[in-house]
């Protein structure tokens, strides 16, 4: 170690002397070096950084290819923005739309000589650095311009060890300076105010506006402007949601500097000072917005479809970043109309359920209910996963942690143990809501559940039993097969001994008389339905439930006729829209193109497949006509009654076994749409039919949602729309009572001849035999037969 100072120690006496002798000049030499070597060293480090030593520098091609990470947005057929699918929360816009506030607040707080420098300021960098290293003022500012604050955003700082601040320094102003020479002062400005970050995963001015103001960026006012300025030298300190009071005051200072870069004269700026904070806080997330269930079904299409297709560059395009615009057949007052009345009726539906149940659970007799959602559960299955054991699983479930629960009043914040939160929302019922065009298949409402955030499962394409509503597949199917409308059928109560003893009962337990086809299905009597499903056949019921639009498998058992099968809303409100349609079956569609972020169309989406006639228009017309009476004078009366609906309105109300699901399935000549109502668990249900019929559950969301659509002037077209009147000869199919006591009548000449109903069948039935003959037999035949040639 003496060896390696002894040198110095000889240089540094040598010096000394020199000096005292008054020779000055080793020690000016001295002065110099270390006056040039941070100039060295700088210079050496420019190189380095020029020459890519610290990693490639962008060029000029790459900063003119700049793209955003950007959310791709979902719209609805009326240009409604529904959501966004994203990882960063950002849409890009253009300097056309950022209101003129922004641009003079963002200049003149952080960069006020913007339009005199090329990039690099070097009188701000130089004020810096003396302020900084000779005064030691702590308030010297940053000295980094835009150009470099914009550069420092697009490509994020590297560690370099020791010298990471100056290399970054470095890049930042190479980067800023190739900016200024490829894009324009407008085009730096929107560039930055798009990438600039408001918190969390908020990025861009335009999401910031929306997302503090619910404006869009090109209506910020200039106290506006200045929060959001404001916020750009901490987004957490000045986060006015979080801090008001610091927001407010970092207002202030912005609106004082644009006083003094004369972009806002004074007393305009002092009066703005005086205004109170005022916030329309809007956040947006992935459950937030309208139709977040059809959302949530169409990521995985839309991500199915970035995989299959590529962008100019060879990669497939993706759905979080890359800002795609999605646009659906949903119409955005109509799916406000369908929240509301969901959100109404559940919210009512689900106070009288707690009191139905009051100290008591569904599950005080059936423990397996709360057992079967616990092993459901995400937590259960991590769990399991990680090998814990039954032991140790059910201590977990057992301590209380801090939660955020869902209730209709609004969330609320609980110690809670996770078994506790499942008994909790086991108590809730749920719901779904679709509505469609019959004639095009365009979905225009899809409302999924209660609350997206909450209850995620989408009970549009979940499948339950659908009770009652399945009876107009068997009424069609009798009228396709030529079983008379107005034959009387008996009201009496059979056991079929083929199909394991079934023996389906009535509601209300009265086995008496002889019903038509009419009174049959408008008062959803079971007993005829069975009967017409045992001489139709349930084969051909089943071939018209698919043609019809019905997809699951069905099972082969006469209990079809009573809606044993499970199947989705989706699919029960494609039948109803093929009758609704005069018998022509239109499948579902509900996405109608993709657009890149500039709109350019990526692709557009037509229905499956055109019209396709599944049953005749005359059998579709006389079912309408009888779902008509049920809605008039039968099972879904209340429409009438209660909501006061004056529309052509044809429906059929549907209850399950034991009440678990309610249905209401209703149809307009513009407009179907179908509610189903019930629990996650189908043991969870009110326990009295009079409570959890369709027509209390399901029937009052397509009531309400119904009384919103005729209130509103853009669908008075729609509301007043008429169904087609029946022919002479179709309303003379349907000309006989709904109801008897005995199956014929006492009149003497019935009797003998029948009814006006039978004998107008005789008749039709001789005219097509008679058209027939006519269509065989041309008149070289008939010269034939008359001259034995």
């Amino acid at each position: 170690m003496r060896r390696l100072v002894r040198p110095f120690i000889a240089w540094w006496q040598r010096l000394t002397t020199e000096t005292r002798r008054g020779n000055y000049r080793p020690l000016f030499r001295l002065f110099l070096v270390l006056l040039a070597l941070p100039f060295a060293l700088v210079a050496t480090l420019y190189l380095a950084v020029w020459l890519g030593l610290t990693g490639p520098l962008p060029t000029a091609k790459d900063l003119r290819t700049i793209q955003n990470a950007t959310a791709s947005e979902v719209y609805s057929a009326d240009g409604v923005l529904l959501g966004k699918y994203f990882i960063e929360n950002r849409t890009n816009i253009e300097y056309a739309q950022i209101a003129p506030a922004v641009i003079d607040a963002l200049v003149a707080t952080e960069d006020a000589r913007f339009y005199e420098h090329e990039g690099v300021d070097l009188r701000s960098l130089g004020r810096v650095v003396v302020k900084s290293l000779l005064l030691q003022q702590e308030s010297a500012g940053g000295g980094s311009t835009l150009s470099q604050q914009l550069a420092k955003n697009l490509f994020p700082r590297r560690t370099y060890g020791p010298l990471t601040m100056p290399i970054n320094k470095l890049r930042e102003m190479m980067i800023a300076r190739r900016l200024e020479r490829v894009y324009s002062k407008q085009d730096i400005l929107t560039l930055y105010l798009n990438t600039v970050p408001f918190g969390g995963n908020l990025f861009g001015i335009e999401a910031g506006a929306r997302r503090f103001f619910n404006v869009p960026a090109a209506q910020l006012t200039p106290e506006q402007a200045a929060v959001l300025v404001g916020m750009l030298k901490a987004t957490t300190s000045y986060n006015p949601k979080r801090h008001p009071e610091r927001a407010q005051a970092r207002r202030n200072v912005v609106l004082s500097q644009m006083v003094r870069y004369q972009y806002l004269d004074a007393p305009t700026a002092d009066s703005l000072k005086q205004l109170p904070l005022k916030l329309d806080y809007h956040l947006v997330t992935h459950n937030d917005g309208l139709a977040p269930y059809l959302r949530a079904h169409l990521r995985r299409e839309l991500q199915a479809w970035c995989e299959a297709h590529t962008k100019a560059d060879g990669t497939p395009y993706n759905l979080y970043t890359d800002g795609l615009k999605i646009y659906t057949t949903v119409d955005s007052r109509l799916q406000a109309y369908a929240e509301k009345a969901v959100a109404r009726q559940m919210a009512r539906l689900q106070s009288l359920f707690f009191k139905h149940w009051n100290n008591r659970t569904p599950w005080d007799r059936d423990p397996n209910i709360i057992l079967t959602a616990q092993q459901r559960s995400p937590r259960y299955r991590q769990l399991k996963a990680a090998g814990s054991s039954d032991e140790e699983i059910r201590s977990q479930f057992q301590q209380k942690v801090p939660m955020t629960i869902f209730t209709w009043d609004g969330e609320k914040e609980r110690d809670m143990s996770p078994l506790d939160s499942i008994r909790y929302y086991q108590l809730f019922l749920n719901a779904g809501f679709l509505a469609m065009r019959p004639q095009s298949g365009e979905v225009l409402a899809w409302v999924g559940g209660i609350n997206h955030k909450y209850f995620q499962y989408d009970h549009v394409r979940s499948r339950r039993q659908v009770g009652s509503t399945f009876k107009p597949i068997v009424y069609a199917a009798a009228l396709e097969s030529g079983v008379d409308p107005c034959a009387y059928i008996p009201n009496e109560r059979r056991t079929y001994e083929e199909y394991d003893n079934w023996s389906p009962g009535n509601a209300e337990g009265n086995y008496e008389g002889f019903y038509s086809m009419q009174g049959g299905l408008t008062h959803s009597v079971n007993t005829v339905a069975a009967h017409l499903i045992m001489e139709t056949g349930i084969d051909k019921v089943s071939e018209l439930a698919h043609r019809m639009g019905v997809q699951p498998e069905l099972p082969e058992v006469p209990s079809l006729a009573l809606g044993t099968a499970s199947i989705s809303l989706y699919d029960m409100v494609s039948v109803y829209a093929t009758l609704a349609n005069r018998g022509a079956y239109v499948p579902p569609h509900y996405l109608v193109r993709i657009t890149d972020a500039r709109g350019q169309v990526l692709d557009q989406f037509a229905p499956d497949r055109l019209p396709k006639r599944v049953m005749k228009e005359s059998t579709a017309d006389l079912m309408t006509h009888m779902l008509e009476s049920v809605v008039d004078s039968g099972t879904a009366r209340r429409l009438r009654t209660q909501f006061r609906l004056p529309n052509d309105i044809a429906g059929k109300t549907g209850t399950t076994q034991s009440h678990a699901d309610g249905w209401f399935i209703g149809y307009t000549p513009e407009l179907v749409a179908g509610a189903w109502v019930g629990a996650e668990d189908p043991r969870v249900r009110f326990r009295t039919i009079s409570l959890g019929q369709g027509s209390a559950t399901a029937l009052p969301i397509w009531g309400d949602f119904m009384q919103q659509v005729n209130k509103d002037p853009e669908f008075r077209s729609l509301a007043r729309a008429q169904f087609p009147e029946l022919s002479p000869r179709l309303a003379k199919r349907l000309d006989c009572e709904m109801y008897r006591d005995k199956d014929k009548a006492d009149n003497i000449f019935e009797l003998l001849f029948g009814t006006d109903h039978e004998r107008e069948k005789r008749r039709e039935e001789r005219r097509e035999h008679r058209q027939q003959g006519k269509k065989k037999k041309n008149l070289g035949d008939r010269l034939r037969d008359l001259f034995g040639g």
